[in-house]
């Protein structure tokens, strides 16, 4: 079963997307990946067009594992976000092929259900206190039991939960002080309005030096947070010991992160909680349950990524390694734009707080090319915060 193309599909149906399609000398046997990384979609593409796909013309599809370690370790040198995210959206297609090929799930592939659905967190950040209380209202009405909860603060010291912010798209100025400040007094509103046993997630979005991050995870311990993602940023990872030290607080880390060699000494040490890597950005599933094995010895669960930026393909093979896995924990899960519908189908499903996926063969996902070439892609750049000052300050 070797392989015979490898096609590459930038497409915008609402956001771009990356997709990497593998076909084989089996009539009608492909399969597909997700190889997308916001804000530099194209360095991502120009990496397997040019560079990636001439190698693995011929490859056997069925040897994983050995494709996976040729391109790691082939090209010298390794890892980093573009050449981890293009190296995933290959192995995303082969471990679809696999699934087709086998007539089976993928979850089947690796090692069957450890659960009938994968508890999931659903955003619902807002411009104020009340604005989210309402937003985790409507999102328990759906069905959701964990819950996400960020909001923008202006730079002064000033914070009242009817203050008007700016919609949490992170592109206000940003000062350490008042967000120190306003988030204890976000968990005393939501805590005090919802009740004591609300599962809610906080992202600190790496902006924190180690100090600070230490402050806020002890002011938010009479909250109880369902964990703190990111305090600081990937670079620190020994400052976790100090955050260890001065906090209860879960800690969750990791969607920064491109291999198992970055997350590791934070696993081994029991400094985090819950491992956020994210399967398009850490070289697929391959790399995904490695990483996923390690922390099982542990005992820390895993979280994977899951924002609109990846497209359904990671979505569903987060979801099909989250029933395999016995060390689950929770996973992010977000709302695409109407458009990509138009484009994909299949994809996890969610249903009374859990998301789950069908038992079609593979990852169950699809792409209509056709209706992915209506949508051309689109420049775009994530946005580059700044403090009131002027100068750059960590996104």
């Amino acid at each position: 079963m070797n392989i015979t193309k490898i096609k590459v599909v930038v497409t915008c149906p609402g956001r771009n997307y990356v997709l990497v399609k593998v076909e084989t000398d089996q009539p009608g046997l492909y399969g597909w990946g997700d190889a997308t990384l916001n804000g530099r979609e194209l360095a991502v593409a120009s990496a397997l067009e040019q560079h990636i796909a001439p190698l693995l013309i011929g490859h056997d599809a069925d040897r994983i594992e050995d494709i996976w370690q040729y391109l790691y370790r082939g090209t010298y040198w390794r890892g980093g976000p573009v050449l981890m995210t293009a190296l995933a959206g290959i192995d995303l297609a082969l471990w679809d092929i696999k699934g087709k090929r086998a007539g089976l799930p993928v979850y089947s592939l690796l090692g069957g259900k450890t659960r009938e659905g994968a508890l999931a967190y659903r955003h619902c950040d807002g411009r104020d206190a009340h604005e989210i209380e309402d937003n985790i209202r409507a999102a328990q009405a759906l069905g959701y039991r964990v819950f996400r909860a960020q909001v923008d603060v202006p730079p002064t010291e000033a914070f009242h939960p009817r203050v008007t912010l700016d919609s949490t798209t992170y592109h206000q100025p940003f000062e350490s002080t008042p967000y120190l400040y306003a988030i204890p007094r976000l968990f005393d509103h939501l805590r005090t309005a919802l009740g004591e046993t609300v599962e809610i997630v906080h992202d600190v979005h790496e902006r924190l030096t180690p100090q600070q991050a230490a402050y806020l995870a002890r002011a938010l311990e009479p909250y109880r947070p369902f964990f703190l993602e990111d305090p600081v940023r990937p670079e620190l990872k020994d400052s976790f010991r100090l955050i260890r030290q001065h906090t209860t607080v879960p800690l969750a880390m990791g969607e920064l992160f491109n291999t198992r060699w970055d997350v590791l000494p934070l696993i081994t040490e029991q400094l985090i909680d819950y491992v956020r890597v994210d399967i398009a950005h850490i070289g697929g599933l391959t790399e995904a349950r490695k990483i996923a094995a390690i922390a099982e010895a542990f005992n820390v669960q895993m979280a994977f990524h899951g924002p609109p930026d990846i497209a359904p393909i990671t979505h569903a093979a987060n979801v099909h390694l989250d029933l395999a896995m016995p060390n689950f924990g929770v996973q992010e899960s977000c709302v695409f734009p109407e458009e990509a519908a138009d484009v994909f189908s299949g994809g996890p499903v969610f249903e009374a707080g859990y998301l789950t996926v069908s038992d079609a063969p593979g990852l169950g996902t699809d792409v209509d090319e056709q209706a992915a070439a209506r949508y051309p892609y689109t420049p775009g750049y994530l946005p580059t915060l700044r403090r009131p000052d002027g100068s750059v300050q960590d996104w």
